[in-house]
């Protein structure tokens, strides 16, 4: 086995050649003081854990002891972990090791990496470029693309791992909805988030995968779900019954060659290729945006200066404070009802829809984001900037696995295809990833 002391060495060298904080990628917001000798502990072993080996980057908004969970903002900028996540503890069990917590969109509020307090995270693909790492865990996927570190820590509210995991040319996967302890996770939306995983192959993908997920004591949310085999996912699937989403809406149109390198991938396979289209997906932006305002807006009610750093409405950015305030509205006694509960309503229906559709396809695929990223700096609208999410957030609202995977680029920038399964299939979907990553080595 490699010493995991060197190979900490290698990607604490390429970090300070590559990532100082306001020049170049800025993926990371601190590294971990004790890596050396964790990293010296680890070695030392006789006997080693499933992740001896594997340095890991965690998004700064996942509790690790000792280490600033600041979440992008200047309101936690000082502030210190006490304790380690489920996911941290897990990971340390297995021998993990922790280089450093990454950049990200201030407490996840964004797609494009853009509004941490402490500058953008550019994708390491093509640096020249100047594209957006996308969000929220821009840190985490530009960490791995750049090749900082083996495998990531993201979370995806809507999606946060699987936007980043497109424009930075990486893997992301996001969990079913109660897969994985959200125990230490400073979420964005209580009934969204997941944590997930940012790797560069899906053999990396599976492997964390397996060693965080598992019910925890601390979230009564979690629930047990099916063993990751390692070796099944190696073997190519037979007889599939894949559904390449067809959907445009007018305000999130597919551009038409992400739309073809998307369909030309998926029937490389002799597999039943069909397209397929699902109910109330042209609500799906709408639903979201109001459960996720009131959540925020409930969970920020901590962040007051009393216990936990600044008072969020005095040093917050402007996307946190848009959210702050739409979730203020909704939450008023005259709207009671209105909005939050309706769109409960909606997400209900999405849910139905999905298992129904489940019931007839094994998959369901399609771009991940519906348009190529913009630059760092460009200006676009705010109903531009949500547009990114149109196809990521259905599978948040109905609660399936999903996963984006690379397929190939357009004018020297990655683009990923996005494949969704029923829940807890997360099985299936790493299968139908390998098969397609075995075309896209």
């Amino acid at each position: 086995m490699v010493s995991v002391l060197k190979k900490l060495q290698k990607y604490l060298s390429e970090i300070e050649k590559n990532d100082k904080q306001g020049k170049k990628i800025n993926a990371f917001l601190q590294l971990n003081p004790n890596a050396v000798e964790e990293a010296k502990k680890i070695d030392s072993k006789n006997k080693k854990g499933k992740l001896a080996g594997m340095i890991l980057a965690v998004k700064a908004n996942i509790n690790v002891q000792g280490l600033n969970a600041s979440c992008g903002s200047k309101t936690l900028e000082n502030y210190k972990s006490t304790y380690d996540a489920d996911v941290i503890k897990k990971i340390k069990e297995e021998d993990g090791l922790i280089i450093g917590m990454t950049n990200m969109d201030e407490f996840a509020c964004g797609s494009s990496g853009e509004t941490s307090a402490f500058g953008p995270t550019k994708s390491p693909v093509n640096s020249e470029m100047n594209i957006v790492a996308g969000g929220s865990s821009s840190g985490s996927a530009a960490s791995v693309s750049a090749g900082f570190c083996d495998i990531a820590l993201g979370s995806d509210t809507g999606s946060s791992i699987r936007i980043p995991a497109n424009n930075c040319g990486v893997i992301g996967l996001k969990p079913t909805y109660s897969s994985v302890s959200r125990h230490g996770l400073i979420d964005l939306s209580m009934s969204l988030d997941q944590i997930g995983v940012l790797a560069k192959d899906i053999s990396d993908t599976s492997l964390l995968f397996e060693v965080i997920k598992k019910k925890s004591k601390n979230d009564a949310i979690s629930q047990e779900s099916k063993k990751i085999n390692l070796n099944e996912i190696e073997k190519t699937p037979k007889n599939l019954t894949i559904g390449i989403l067809d959907f445009n809406s007018s305000d999130g149109r597919i551009d038409s060659l992400i739309r073809e390198n998307i369909e030309k991938a998926a029937k490389k396979y002799n597999w039943n290729v069909q397209t397929v289209k699902l109910n109330y997906l042209d609500l799906a932006v709408e639903t979201y945006y109001p459960l996720v305002y009131v959540e925020f807006f409930s969970g920020t009610r901590r962040f007051d200066g009393r216990k936990y750093g600044f008072k969020i409405e005095d040093v917050a950015g402007p996307e946190v404070i848009r959210r702050i305030l739409g979730g203020s509205e909704i939450s008023k006694a005259e709207y009671h009802g209105r909005y939050y509960y309706q769109s409960l309503k909606i997400k209900k229906l999405i849910e139905k829809e999905f298992e129904k559709i489940f019931k007839k396809f094994d998959c369901i695929i399609s771009p991940t984001i519906p348009r190529l990223p913009h630059k760092i700096g460009e200006k676009i609208s705010v109903e531009e900037m949500y547009s990114y999410d149109i196809l990521t957030i259905p599978s948040n609202l109905a609660g399936n696995c999903a996963i984006s995977i690379p397929v190939g680029k357009i004018q020297e920038i990655p683009i990923g295809m996005q494949i969704i399964c029923d829940r807890f299939q997360e099985q299936k979907m790493l299968q139908i990833a390998r098969a397609f990553e075995r075309l896209n080595p």
